[in-house]
């Protein structure tokens, strides 16, 4: 039987090489990155994706016939673990979201001229990309609820609705759109995905509103752009521009969500372990009460529930990982959806002790706590809000639970009598024993 903690040496090597590109060449473009402007920002990453291209991990997430090098879940996250410590170090890897997701799903679902025109351009990262489901006015844990419609008019698909909380849409090159395509269809068969260029008449942003992540709107684009409301009225596209068939849009959809959750779980993994860091120095450093702050109890406290958080969130996440590897995504949905849970809570927990254990300086823009917690925080949202991944694990639970009438088969009085009649040749028991 294998149960096996460690990781290969070669790889582990290679994820040495990653932990110190990362924090020596990526790390620090954060103290200047809200100074940049894109061309300036691109300036600086050229030459870092250029060496991650020259070592062949640029779009890992990705097999050997799309460029990646088809490294499997776990080693996967593993490195994102790593490139999670900083905002810019998935974009020079080349998986940086949604460009990921999307990317998977054209590998799945594209033809092959529609690879040509965008996939290739997109991992090459020669594009940018967004991915358009969610609408202002129905749940967005619901797509069966959405109403944007794509209606065949000859050799073109015309699309009416509203998308909101479309990201990257001001700084795409090209949308893939979920629209109904037959509203009388059953629920998950409704659907379909098309690309959108950018530019195509008909699609327009109505606003790119502040979020916690990014509180201006108005803040320079370029960097993973705005999560924005999108309007479409009588948009015109090609009928080739339809991904797959439709109705396969709800089909296509999850193939991009199983392992980008993981490495987005890893990649708060890596949050945790630069903000963890941080408790620590500070625990050392500072005193108060005439203790260093480590000899505090209470201190103390936030170190152990951080270690340990970390710790369980991280093999939660490695072991759906190594599910996913071993079994297939349908068979790892219950994995994927507890370490998508559970990572975001621990982050969210991590970050704020480590805020708290910094004080005031800890809530000023002079640490990057306070901005790391507001972009941890879409996570409870994002792909997927921690209720429906509840529902999900929960129902992966009980659907092999066995219903049974009357007692509970660990009441105790039937127990004893079952036990009496296996045991009265070896024991004498009476009632009165009880």
């Amino acid at each position: 039987m294998a149960w096996d903690f460690s990781t290969d040496p070669e790889f582990q090597a290679t994820l040495d090489w990653i932990r110190d590109f990362v924090d020596r060449e990526i790390t620090p473009i954060e103290a200047i990155s809200a100074e940049l402007t894109q061309e300036q920002l691109e300036r600086i990453t050229a030459p870092l994706k250029a060496e991650v291209k020259r070592r062949g991990l640029w779009a890992a997430h990705l097999g050997p016939e799309l460029g990646g090098p088809g490294m499997g879940q776990v080693r996967l996250g593993l490195m994102h673990e790593i490139l999670g410590r900083t905002l810019h170090a998935p974009e020079v890897f080349g998986n940086q979201a949604p460009d990921s997701g999307n990317a998977e799903l054209l590998a799945v679902g594209a033809s092959e001229a529609q690879k040509e025109r965008w996939l290739w351009p997109l991992l090459d990262g020669q594009l940018r990309s967004c991915f358009s489901m969610t609408e202002p006015h129905v749940a967005g844990s619901d797509p069966t609820l959405i109403r944007t419609r794509a209606v065949r008019d000859g050799e073109e698909w015309v699309i009416d609705g509203e998308k909101w909380f479309a990201s990257n849409a001001d700084v795409a090159d090209f949308t893939i759109l979920m629209a109904v395509t037959d509203p009388d269809a059953p629920p998950h068969r409704r659907a379909g995905m098309f690309i959108v260029p950018a530019g195509t008449p008909g699609m327009r942003i109505l606003r790119s509103p502040g979020t916690m992540g990014h509180p201006e709107p108005s803040l320079p684009k370029g960097r993973g752009g705005h999560h924005c409301h999108v309007v479409y009225e009588g948009a015109r596209i090609p009928a080739e521009n339809l991904v797959g068939n439709p109705g396969e849009g709800f089909l296509l959809a999850q193939k991009r969500l199983g392992g980008g959750r993981i490495h987005h779980a890893m990649r708060m993994l890596g949050l945790c372990h630069r903000a963890f860091e941080m408790i620590q120095e500070r625990a050392v450093s500072r005193s108060s009460h005439g203790r260093v702050l480590k000899d505090h109890q209470f201190v103390q406290d936030h170190v152990a529930e951080c270690a340990v958080g970390i710790e369980t969130a991280r093999l939660l996440t490695l072991k759906a990982a190594w599910t996913m590897d071993t079994r297939g995504e349908h068979a790892s949905r219950g994995e994927i959806a507890m370490i998508k849970y559970w990572g975001a809570k621990v982050a969210l927990d991590v970050l704020d002790r480590a805020i708290q254990v910094h004080g005031s300086l800890g809530y000023t823009t002079d640490l990057p706590l306070e901005s790391m917690y507001r972009h941890a925080r879409a996570l409870r949202i994002a792909d997927g809000v921690d209720e429906v991944h509840k529902v999900t694990i929960a129902r992966q639970v009980l659907k092999n639970a066995t219903p049974v009438e009357g007692w509970p088969s660990e009441w105790l009085p039937a127990r004893r009598e079952a036990a009496l009649r296996k045991f009265q040749a070896l024991v004498d028991l009476h009632t009165g024993n009880l």
